[in-house]
C-alpha cells in the first residue's frame, strides 16, 4: 500500500517540459513528500545566478523532507547559494545537487524509500 505522504513521480523530463504524477505538467517543479507545485522563480527571487534562494528550500522541509535533490539545469547554469546548503545541513537533511535529468532518476529512486523532496529545472 503507498504512504500518503509519498512524493511524487517525476514521469517525464525534457527540454522545458516534465511531466509529475498527480500534478501535471510544466517547466519547473517544487516536488515533496506528500505532493508538489510548480516553481515559481519570482517568488523568491530565484535566478541562475546566485542560484537557489533559502526561501525555496524551506518549504521542502516545512514538508517533512529528509533528502533534498537539487537540480542544475540541463546546462548546469542554475546554481546553488552556499547559504541553501548551510540551511540543509543545520536541518539535518542529505542534499543531492546535480544535472536534471541526472536529478530527476536520483529523485524517483529516492523516492520508493525515503521522504524525497526537490527543486527541479528543466531548461539551461
Amino acid at each position: 500500500m503507498e504512504r500518503p505522504d509519498r512524493s511524487p513521480r517525476i514521469t517525464h523530463i525534457s527540454w522545458g517540459r516534465m511531466e509529475v504524477e498527480g500534478i501535471g505538467s510544466g517547466k519547473d517543479f517544487k516536488l515533496y513528500p506528500g505532493g508538489g507545485r510548480l516553481w515559481d522563480w519570482s517568488e523568491t527571487g530565484t535566478r541562475h545566478s546566485p542560484g537557489i534562494q533559502p526561501a525555496d528550500v524551506r518549504e521542502l522541509l516545512d514538508h517533512g523532507c529528509t533528502v533534498v535533490v537539487l537540480s542544475q539545469g540541463m546546462e548546469l547554469r542554475l546554481e546553488t547559494t552556499p547559504e541553501v546548503l548551510g540551511l540543509l545541513e543545520a536541518a539535518e537533511v542529505e542534499v543531492h545537487v546535480e544535472e536534471t535529468t541526472a536529478a530527476a532518476e536520483l529523485y524517483n529512486r529516492l523516492a520508493e524509500s525515503h521522504a524525497v523532496a526537490g527543486l527541479f529545472h528543466s531548461t539551461c
